[in-house]
């Protein structure tokens, strides 16, 4: 976890498939507008267990309880992103993490995906 003033050429990039889209440009403003916090997440089933605690990406039909239900205002505010696959999030956490920021750490019990948020 870190905490970073994000630079646009990342938000360039991860967000390279909405660039087309009418929002981009506010997207954008809006993520550079602030500090934010970049999270690596692990664990069994950790994909299912990250999106149900984050709740649906409309702020208006999110379950009380879950973060964007709780702190979002709006769909255009949601206040967090996450990876929606595994396969996805390697190129996620690159973008966002030197591989000296990761911590390698396993526990022996159990299988677990990487995924970030």
């Amino acid at each position: 976890m870190k905490m970073l003033q994000v630079p646009e050429r990342v938000l360039v990039e991860h967000y390279h498939d909405l660039q087309r889209k009418p929002f981009y440009p506010a997207l954008i403003s809006y993520m550079t507008s602030g500090p934010m916090v970049a999270l690596v997440w692990e664990g069994p089933n950790v994909v299912c267990s990250s999106r149900t605690m984050i709740g649906h990406t409309d702020s208006a039909e999110a379950a009380p309880g879950t973060i964007r239900g709780d702190f979002s205002v709006h769909i255009s505010r949601n206040i967090i992103h996450a990876s929606d696959s595994v396969e996805k999030a390697p190129r996620e956490i690159q973008l966002w993490f030197q591989s000296s920021e990761l911590v390698d750490w396993a526990d022996e019990n159990h299988e677990s995906s990487i995924y970030a948020a």
